[in-house]
């Protein structure tokens, strides 16, 4: 179980909503994936399909999971603060929880995807302020990471890769320093891996580093067989965290008998 926020969770993965092609299989593949939160797009999420009519949360239990609300789409702090306060407003009386928390993504422009820190730092000063527990995609710039904190994030959510790549986690070594960075005096404090995973061996490599958690939409949705890659997603966390917490071996340049020498019988 990992703390986030307001919430104790027993699954250290988050999934989306986006790019399914039938609400029925994103169902399927939250089920699959055994997360206990799914974020939401308010400004880029359609919550009635102007086609079928049928809401989007229809297809995700309140019971079962908790909803994040992110500010996908924005590209500047105003922005970000207009459409968090809409998320929470939304979820306010809706009988879902999460409206007391928000994803802070502030993206530098559409191409890369990538976020935009000085638009992100102003951002969450102001969301903080306003009561929301901030959750913060940013870059793997461990010095970035470190002024968000102290800016009151909730959490820290370094993208691995840039959004919906697939390229798995670019550069572990920043990863390594900013867990290194930010939990030396505060070994609680969550840092999740947000965006650019495509297979379950870059979910699993992410939590062997030692993150809190993974946070991934694209590698589920886009997959052939989305809900079979929920499934291993899931696994992926799960082993991951196991292998991190039972501590590696160390690398070597030469081979160590798994045997001893000694004793051994001679021809």
């Amino acid at each position: 179980m990992f703390k986030v926020g307001p919430y104790t969770l027993d699954s250290r993965l988050i999934v989306g909503t986006g790019k399914y092609s039938s609400l029925e299989l994103m169902q399927q593949c939250h089920d699959a994936s055994g997360a206990q939160v799914v974020t939401v797009a308010v400004r880029r999420e359609r919550l009635v399909d102007k086609n079928s009519g049928r809401n989007i949360l229809d297809f995700i239990d309140p019971k079962r999971f908790i909803l994040l609300p992110n500010t996908a789409g924005c590209f500047n702090a105003e922005e970000v603060i207009r459409v968090a306060r809409l998320g929470r407003e939304m979820l306010r009386d809706s009988g879902y929880r999460g409206a007391d928390w928000v994803k802070l993504e502030c993206l530098g422009d559409t191409k890369t995807l990538l976020p935009e820190p000085v638009g992100t730092l102003s951002a969450l000063k102001t969301l903080v302020a306003d009561g929301f527990c901030v959750l913060v995609y940013c870059s793997d710039d461990v010095m970035l990471c470190k002024r968000i904190k102290e800016a009151g994030a909730t959490a820290v959510m370094p993208a691995g890769s840039p959004i919906g790549s697939g390229q798995g986690v670019l550069n572990p070594n920043a990863i390594r320093i900013i867990l290194e960075q930010l939990k030396e005096n505060d070994p609680d404090y969550p840092i999740i891996i947000d965006a650019g995973v495509g297979a379950a061996s870059d979910v699993t490599s992410a939590m062997e580093l030692g993150v809190d958690g993974v946070l991934l939409n694209t590698a589920i949705a886009g997959a052939k067989e989305p809900v079979k890659m929920a499934q291993a997603m899931k696994l992926a966390v799960e082993s991951g965290r196991l292998s991190y917490e039972a501590g590696r071996i160390g690398r070597k340049l030469y081979a160590t008998a798994s045997s001893p020498w000694e004793g051994r019988i001679n021809a």
